[in-house]
């Protein structure tokens, strides 16, 4: 019990980020900057989030961390979102409902300017990437393993909200291969695709298009719930460095 509790702890941050509830409705606040409200999407896709959309996003803080900025900056007379990580790690987050009939694929785009030599998504001691695009599924929860049922109870109980059946991350990776799907060390209900590797593409603007289904399947064995929470992260907590990127539009399609 003591290391799941531990393990609980440690995951902490994703629960806190991407919850909903299995409805959809009101999620929980959790802070006094809390903005949280679900997203519903009246219109057809696609939908684009601006950066100057993504800066409102809710700020999820995390306790004992010191907050990564997130701030709106032109560059090359583009807007973007900045993120300045100081051995810090904190969220942009949006919840969402978005049915899996009414999305299938997501376009994004980001500047690094540095990766983090000792990162290691793979360990959780150096669990941290300059970027991390993150979106989070609806599910039926029933399938948890007991550990994963008992981490979501646990996380629910510190939160007040269960951990999201399914989270897939976006990320920059300094070894593994693209493609390559890296299993959270802390639990195995948030996955991570790596879209970018090495330090080749550097202090470059890349835009990305991703088939989210097929990348949730590969990841995950099975097909996606309903979309129900979006966010970016850039997180240099674990390994105690520096990092900052810039992140471009996304647009759900």
């Amino acid at each position: 019990m003591q290391q799941i509790v531990s393990t609980c702890v440690m995951i902490f941050w994703v629960c806190l980020s991407l919850q909903a509830c299995s409805h959809f409705g009101e999620p929980a606040k959790h802070s006094s900057h809390s903005k949280s409200e679900v997203f519903t999407l009246h219109t057809p896709l696609p939908h684009t989030w601006l950066p100057e959309d993504q800066i409102k996003w809710e700020v999820v803080k995390l306790p004992g961390k010191i907050t990564t900025q997130y701030s709106l900056v032109k560059v090359k007379a583009q807007q973007t979102v900045m993120a300045n990580a100081q051995s810090s790690a904190s969220m942009l987050r949006l919840d969402l409902n978005v049915p899996p009939e009414n999305f299938n694929r997501l376009a994004f785009a980001w500047q690094v300017q540095n990766l983090i030599e000792a990162a290691d998504m793979g360990q959780r001691e150096h669990d941290d990437s300059p970027v991390r695009l993150v979106l989070a599924f609806a599910g039926d929860q029933r399938n948890f393993s007991p550990q994963n049922a008992m981490l979501s109870e646990l996380t629910h109980a510190i939160t007040g909200r269960p951990m999201p059946y399914a989270t897939l991350m976006y990320v920059w990776c300094n070894k593994r291969p693209l493609n390559s799907v890296i299993l959270n060390p802390r639990t195995d209900r948030i996955r991570k695709v790596v879209v970018e590797s090495g330090k080749g593409r550097l202090d470059q603007w890349l835009t990305y298009e991703r088939d989210i289904k097929a990348d949730f399947e590969k990841a995950f064995g099975e097909a996606p719930g309903a979309l129900i929470g979006i966010g970016l992260m850039t997180d240099t907590d674990n390994t105690r460095s520096n990092a900052k990127a810039w992140y471009g539009p996304i647009q759900l399609r």
